[in-house]
């Protein structure tokens, strides 16, 4: 019987899936994480006036440089060559807030699944760097795949 984990060969051991004979397609994948604060630590960031920058901007290129370097990171991902990164938050203030949702996209041989949650990982991160010396108690959360295109599944949304 095949293991369904596919980053295991047949006699257990750790390997990268052979992905040569699968077919290029178009491949989506859209991620999501949270990020919850003060209300404070909220209202600096929307500012503009923490003393480390622009919060926000400097959050979008992490995630994008995040992106790039996914399979640096994670041993058995393939590298791949992205063709777009999106980067989106919502500020949500009566939660104190902010979601990072992150759409990557390549056409290719394998998914960027990978590549989407890793950029809102170190998104929410790098939000978490630039203002821990006001606020140590936010809480990282949430972060997870909700659609993804293409390849020999299809399409498939997170319930």
């Amino acid at each position: 019987m095949t293991n369904p984990l596919t980053h295991f060969d047949q006699n257990g051991q750790a390997h990268m899936v052979d992905i040569g004979e699968k077919a290029e397609t178009h491949r989506i994948a859209i991620a999501t994480g949270l990020i919850s604060m003060l209300p404070a630590t909220l209202a600096l960031i929307q500012s503009g006036t923490s003393k480390k920058g622009d919060v926000l901007g400097i959050a979008r290129i992490a995630a994008i440089q995040a992106a790039k370097k996914t399979s640096d990171l994670i041993p058995l991902c393939h590298p791949i060559f992205l063709t777009r990164i999106a980067v989106s938050f919502d500020v949500n203030e009566p939660q104190s807030s902010i979601s990072c949702t992150v759409t990557s996209e390549t056409y290719g041989k394998t998914g960027v699944e990978m590549e989407a949650l890793t950029a809102v990982s170190a998104c929410l991160l790098t939000i978490y760097d630039m203002c821990k010396a006001v606020d140590r108690g936010m809480v990282i959360s949430d972060i997870k795949l909700v659609e993804k295109h293409g390849g020999k599944s299809g399409t498939w949304n997170a319930p």
